[in-house]
């Protein structure tokens, strides 16, 4: 690759920052418009209503404010940042490469949010009432941080919301050649054994907890299973007819 190469590709990189860039200081300035609305609804909800936050510090609430505004830029800036590396590399891909890989995108960040909201509207509950029964029965008063508070729901949050990705991280090593719909099939148990110990970490140590979190990454697993056959066979026909 010749110097004149390097900087085409230099200057296409800068451009897709710049689009990148431009985009996260607008999500951020909605983010920062919106924050004190997504606070009070996150404290009007019937489970979290009961519990009072408290600041320690002066600037307790002005942080929370700004990591809220953060997040919500960074999590609407995802799916551009997807695209953008896919039209990066878009000119070193097929027509059926391009046009196959632009769909990982919307799945991607859909998962995501569906991590999101399973986390939030049913792991979350649990561990909080789990939390506040085992405080009460050491007979602690409960006096809750909002820093505290959100870095709570944020370890549980996050977590769950990466590991609805697993479809399409199986789907994207199915492509690539990496995995095989035998291969995933001949290691399922060990695929459940994993996701049954990270269930296990990331809820209450209670049977019907666990199920409530282990099952739907089982769930999980076995569509991503379905898709990745669906992929391998329909690469498998490609290969064999190149020419429909």
């Amino acid at each position: 690759m010749g110097q004149e190469d390097w900087i085409v590709h230099l200057t296409e990189v800068r451009k897709r920052l710049i689009v990148i860039a431009i985009w996260f200081v607008a999500a951020l300035g909605a983010g920062l418009y919106l924050s004190t609305d997504i606070l009070r609804y996150l404290k009007s909800q019937p489970l979290i209503g009961e519990i009072h936050w408290n600041v320690f510090g002066f600037t307790d609430g002005l942080m929370i404010y700004m990591k809220c505004a953060l997040l919500f830029a960074l999590l609407f800036t995802v799916p551009v940042f997807l695209y953008q590396a896919w039209a990066f590399v878009k000119p070193g891909l097929t027509e059926r490469e391009a046009s196959s890989a632009l769909p990982y995108i919307p799945v991607a960040f859909a998962l995501f949010l569906g991590g999101v909201a399973f986390s939030y509207w049913v792991v979350f509950p649990m561990m909080v009432r789990f939390m506040m029964r085992m405080n009460q029965t050491v007979g602690a008063a409960e006096t809750y941080g909002i820093d505290n508070y959100f870095a709570f729901l944020f370890q549980i949050v996050f977590p769950m919301a990466i590991a609805f990705e697993l479809p399409v991280v199986l789907l994207f090593l199915t492509k690539i050649g990496l995995l095989t719909p035998q291969l995933l099939k001949s290691s399922r148990k060990y695929a459940y054994l994993a996701l049954t110990i990270t269930g296990s970490c990331i809820s209450p140590p209670d049977m019907m907890s666990h199920l409530s979190v282990t099952v739907p990454l089982i769930l999980l697993f076995e569509i991503s299973v379905l898709a990745a056959g669906w992929q391998w066979r329909a690469m498998q026909h490609r290969e064999a007819n190149p020419t429909t």
